[in-house]
């Protein structure tokens, strides 16, 4: 598995996670760990089509879901027309990026579980 500092890092805000969204899927969720050219990032895919900023919306309520958290506290901070997005999640660094590693743990590499 890749290991949670290579695809979660600390900003001033709280942590950023790299995700690979796939648009116009058949549900909205999370699938694991996949390899890109940028370096790891989580596989999420979301119903929304990516046209006017739905499927990005759509990647932060996702987000907000599976991490428990209010969607206030997402965004999406880099890669808004890109496969590929950087998401920032704002509150205590320390413990976000705990909490995000034990998340991650449930995941093997390049797995396709929910």
């Amino acid at each position: 598995m890749s290991s949670a500092g290579d695809l979660v890092r600390q900003s001033k805000a709280g942590i950023v996670i790299r995700f690979r969204l796939t648009p116009k899927s058949s549900a909205d969720r999370v699938e694991g760990i996949v390899a890109t050219a940028e370096g790891p990032a989580l596989q999420a895919r979301v119903r929304a089509a990516p046209s006017d900023g739905e499927a990005n919306e759509a990647l932060v309520r996702l987000v907000a879901a599976w991490a428990g958290l209010p969607k206030g506290r997402i965004s999406v901070t880099h890669g808004h027309k890109s496969r590929i997005k950087l998401i920032e999640i704002a509150g205590a660094p320390g413990s976000l990026e705990a909490e995000f590693g034990r998340r991650l743990g449930l995941f093997a590499s390049d797995s396709k579980s929910t």
